[in-house]
C-alpha cells in the first residue's frame, strides 16, 4: 500500500468537526500495526476511543506521516509472527512458572527425626558443599549403603561431601539435609519417589522402596 492522502491538517483534526472514532478508523485502515501496537490503537475503534485523548490521536495521525508508519502486508506479516512467538514464549515461561509453584508447594515426601542437636544457627543452602556422615538402611534394617565403618574407626573413615540441593544425590537428602544445622544428626524416612523410585538401585534397592537414613550434618562451606 502507498502512502495515504493526507485528509486533515492538524488543526482539522483537532477541530470538532473531527471526531475521535473518524482518527482512529484512518490509522487502522493506514498505519502498520507495529505503528498501532506501539500507540495501544490495536482493537475495536469503539475500545480505543475510550481510552484514547483526541490530542494523543491527532499527534499519532501527524507521526504515522512524519516516520512513514504507513500500512505494509510485509511488515505487518512479520509483526504478527513475532507477536505470535512472544504470546508463545510468554505463556510457556508461565506455564513454566506454575510448574514451579506446584512443585515448591508439594508436601515433602520424608520425615526426620532429630537424633542429637546441632548448633541452631548455621544451616546449608542450595549450593554449599556440605560434609556429611550416614548410614542408609532398607526398610527390614538392612544397612545398604554407609561411609561409618563402625564408632572406633569413625574418624579414619571419609566423610560425604557434595553440593547441597544441586541433584547429586537423592531428592530426599537436599530437602532434608537444608534443614538441618551444623552438627545436626538426623533420621530421615525418605519415600520413594524422594529415593529411588520405581527403579531401585541395582543390587542394592529394590522398586519402590522407602529408606531410612541416619545422618550427621558435619560441616558446611
Amino acid at each position: 500500500m502507498g502512502e495515504p492522502e493526507r485528509i486533515w491538517t492538524e488543526e482539522q483534526a483537532l477541530s470538532d468537526d473531527v471526531g475521535k472514532k473518524d482518527l482512529i478508523k484512518f490509522l487502522q485502515d493506514h498505519a502498520s500495526k507495529e505503528f498501532l501496537a506501539n500507540h495501544k490503537m490495536l482493537g475495536s475503534a469503539k475500545n480505543v476511543a475510550k481510552t484514547s485523548k483526541k490530542e494523543n490521536l491527532v499527534e499519532a495521525y501527524k507521526q504515522m506521516f512524519d516516520t512513514k508508519a504507513f500500512k505494509d502486508a510485509a511488515q505487518d506479516k512479520e509483526f504478527d509472527e513475532m507477536t505470535a512467538k512472544a504470546k508463545e514464549l510468554k505463556m510457556s515461561e508461565k506455564a513454566k512458572g506454575e510448574e514451579e509453584e506446584e512443585e515448591a508447594a508439594e508436601a515433602p515426601k520424608y520425615t526426620k527425626q532429630i537424633l542429637k542437636k546441632g548448633d541452631g544457627k548455621n544451616f546449608p543452602s542450595k549450593g554449599d558443599l556440605v560434609s556429611c556422615w550416614y548410614k542408609g538402611m532398607l526398610e527390614d534394617g538392612t544397612v545398604f549403603d554407609t561411609n561409618i565403618s563402625d564408632g572406633s574407626r569413625k574418624k579414619k573413615a571419609t566423610a560425604l561431601k557434595f553440593k547441597v540441593g544441586t541433584g547429586r544425590v537423592i531428592r530426599g537428602w537436599d530437602e532434608g539435609l537444608m534443614t538441618m544445622s551444623k552438627g545436626e544428626k538426623a533420621k530421615l524416612v525418605i519415600e520413594p519417589d524422594w529415593a529411588y523410585g520405581r527403579k531401585g538401585l541395582e543390587k542394592k534397592i529394590p522398586p519402590h522402596a522407602t529408606l531410612t537414613f541416619e545422618v550427621e550434618l558435619e560441616n558446611i562451606e
